[in-house]
């Protein structure tokens, strides 16, 4: 029997991050917490030095997971937890395997086991689904796939919009980038899902949904006589190659991120804009972008822009990285000021104060907004329905009927 989760141990994981020394990239969201207590073993009590409105959504497990205060060195390679699956045993870059938590305190999953197996190649991915030997995947097939595994007869589709939100990110302190011409001329065009903004503008379960969104922002619609013309008033002529600048794009190895990255190449070429590509490890691309090693960016924000939390986290001066997310070292003193009140804010007047940022972030654009990416998953037609979340994590399987069919 495992022992019993306390506030101990809760207490001793929020120390450890705190701490400067272990350099943990969760520390900047809690750089307002001054003190952890512990008075008896349910009670947890943390001291801040400011109201921080969104202080909780930093404590929920998909941000926050509890290690136990006494964990040994090797924790990461036999962790345990108080979640509805438990760690069963994992392969370095071939699988993990994780079975039932008898001692869950909520209803234990209908599943007994769950083996979540690393197939790096997406054709493989839609052969081990249409053989037999995968049950669902999520998100991870090339669109032209999936219509292709949905005539199996086994196999069935479902989707849902999603908020995981897909931009290119700009280094400002960039001596081409720093000029906002460069950055709002070579847009793309249509989009599916087009994100105007940086929050989802539908509800769902994913934080504030349709009330942050902020539809009234400047919008960028491809139109290359236009950027033509704003590059030349900006003092970026063609020169006699007809390149205007030369950027690099720095984006992952997956499939699907090259393709957008050529799609980029084509549109940006046409107004005289050379973009070169370079695909990176996800490893080697996040470390890259926390330094400051980029022009551009096209990555995915993955739940933290369905919290008002996120404009400061991602665009607030205060939060160059390690202590925050704003890689591109955007500054702006009314969204820095906007942000601070953002943070102590908890009624109706933090709706307008997000807004107003959503509005001044439309016209510097230190993000290009891209699209609100769907959550799809093929899957065995035996396991239907799915309740996918919006946020494409895996909760739906504590719920999930095996058995079920239509």
């Amino acid at each position: 029997m495992m022992a019993a989760l306390t506030s101990a141990d809760v207490k001793a994981t929020f120390d450890f991050i705190m701490n400067p020394a272990n350099k943990s990239p969760k520390r900047g969201a809690l750089r307002l917490v001054t003190s952890v207590e512990a008075p008896d073993d349910a009670t947890v009590i943390f001291h801040l030095s400011q109201p921080y409105a969104s202080f909780s959504v930093n404590l929920i497990p998909s941000a926050i997971g509890i290690v136990p205060a006494n964990a040994s060195a090797d924790f990461s390679r036999h962790p345990i937890g108080s979640g509805p699956f438990r760690f069963l045993q994992q392969s370095q870059d071939e699988e993990v395997v994780l079975e039932r938590n008898p001692e869950y305190f909520h209803d234990a999953p209908r599943i007994a086991r769950v083996r979540f197996r690393v197939v790096p190649d997406g054709v493989v991915r839609a052969l081990e689904l249409r053989k037999g030997s995968a049950d669902l995947e999520m998100s991870s097939l090339s669109p032209d796939i999936i219509p292709v595994l949905a005539r199996q007869p086994d196999l069935a589709v479902s989707d849902r919009t999603g908020a995981n939100f897909s931009y290119l990110g700009f280094n400002l302190e960039d001596a081409v980038l720093s000029h906002r011409e460069i950055r709002q001329a070579p847009c793309v065009g249509d989009r599916p899902r087009s994100a105007h903004s940086l929050s989802p503008p539908w509800p769902g379960e994913a934080g504030w949904g349709r009330s942050a969104a902020e539809p009234n922002v400047a919008q960028y619609p491809y139109d290359p006589a236009r950027a033509e013309q704003v590059l030349d008033a900006a003092g970026f002529p063609r020169k006699q190659d007809g390149i205007r600048a030369h950027l690099t794009l720095k984006c992952s190895t997956e499939e699907q991120a090259r393709l957008i990255g050529a799609a980029f190449q084509e549109q940006w070429r046409r107004v005289g804009i050379q973009l070169e590509l370079r695909p990176l490890e996800l490893a080697t691309l996040f470390s890259d972008v926390a330094k400051g090693n980029f022009q551009i960016t096209y990555q995915r924000w993955v739940g933290a822009n369905t919290d008002p939390d996120f404009f400061e986290y991602a665009f607030s001066s205060k939060r160059f990285p390690p202590d925050g997310a704003n890689r591109g070292h955007y500054h702006n003193a009314r969204v820095d000021a906007l942000t601070d009140q953002i943070r102590v804010e908890m009624n109706q007047e933090r709706k307008a104060l997000c807004s107003e940022v959503q509005k001044i972030l439309a016209d510097d654009l230190p993000y290009l907004p891209l699209w609100f990416n769907d959550v799809v998953s093929v899957h065995r037609r035996s396991l239907c329905p799915l309740d996918l979340p919006s946020t494409g994590n895996y909760n739906f399987l504590t719920s999930l009927h095996p058995n079920h069919s239509r």
